[in-house]
């Protein structure tokens, strides 16, 4: 079953991740990157602060993140985003709750999410 959840995990979400995906990540703990007081750090410090206070997932739209940092070794796995808004995210909310429900720990996975509506001219 896609999306089944296999155990609650502690779930950080980046700053460029919209809120409401926090309603879909059911049975896990949700914390803002911002609300953790962490929205300024930066890629390398935000990934060893958040695998020091116990979180087991980090959710980011920084598609430069997997290219940046390595995760050999950590605790942490990451999942991206391949869109920040809102309205591109929903339609494929199914993906991204499996992406978070399956993670290895000290991997990526990026979740591909097209343009769900008619880009502006």
């Amino acid at each position: 079953m896609a999306g089944r959840l296999l155990r609650p995990m502690r779930v950080l979400l980046d700053h460029g991740v919209p809120a409401p995906l926090i309603a879909f990540l059911e049975g896990h703990e949700v914390t803002k990157a911002k609300d953790a007081g962490w929205d300024r750090l930066t890629n390398g410090e935000l990934l060893a602060a958040a695998e020091e206070a116990r979180f087991e997932v980090l959710v980011t739209t920084d598609k430069n993140l997997r290219y940046q940092q390595s995760l050999e070794g950590r605790r942490i796995a990451v999942v991206i985003l391949g869109k920040q808004q809102w309205p591109d995210v929903r339609p494929c909310i199914e993906r991204v709750v499996e992406a978070v429900n399956s993670v290895v720990a000290g991997g990526f996975t990026e979740v591909d999410i097209p343009f769900s509506r008619p880009l502006r001219r």
